[in-house]
């Protein structure tokens, strides 16, 4: 699909309430929009995965788009939808590196996360340990976890995770800081 002119995130809330609304026009204008921002982010996901990793980013985000369109959701926004899509992307991850670990008896995926933990741990946190941990931060914190699911699986920004959060720049900077060292500490041990 071609890139096209970009699509301003207003804009894309309001292709995305059309679409909701039963506008086939907003659909057709929204989908290769949203479909290059899913393929970035699944491109960024996987450029640091081993070499002859089997999950490519096409299949990535075509596996994402079709669950998030099963979704049938009304979307309020345009982060909400890509809220969406990030916790998505995690599922079919850990589901593959699952499959994988199976099949191989405890090899799984490997991933690196984008800004590293605080203080960059040697080596790269294999992505079922990361799915526990998240699991294990979530019942201790659970807008923490969901903050480190939007920015490494989403791939979503400080400012887009706060806006879709409903938090201030400062106060999701300060959950990532703490959500960073809270998981840096436990995929240490």
């Amino acid at each position: 699909m071609s890139e096209g002119p970009p699509v301003p995130a207003g804009e894309v809330t309001r292709l995305l309430r059309a679409w909701g609304e039963g506008d086939e026009t907003a659909r057709d204008r929204l989908i290769p929009v949203v479909y290059q921002a899913l393929r970035k982010r699944a491109a960024a996901h996987l450029r640091h995965e081993r070499p002859g990793h089997t999950l490519c980013p096409t299949d990535l985000v075509h596996e994402t788009y079709m669950r998030l369109c099963e979704q049938n959701a009304a979307w309020e926004n345009r982060d909400q939808c890509f809220g969406v899509a990030s916790r998505l992307m995690r599922r079919i991850l850990v589901d593959h590196a699952r499959r994988r670990a199976a099949a191989k008896r405890g090899k799984g995926m490997r991933v690196t996360l984008a800004e590293g933990l605080a203080g960059a741990a040697p080596g790269e946190p294999d992505l079922l340990d990361l799915d526990r941990a998240l699991g294990e931060l979530a019942t201790i914190d659970e807008a923490q976890a969901r903050l480190v699911e939007l920015r490494y699986f989403g791939g979503l920004t400080l400012e887009e995770t706060a806006s879709a959060l409903g938090l201030s720049r400062t106060a999701a900077a300060r959950e990532w800081t703490t959500a960073k060292a809270w998981l840096y500490r436990r995929l240490k041990r």
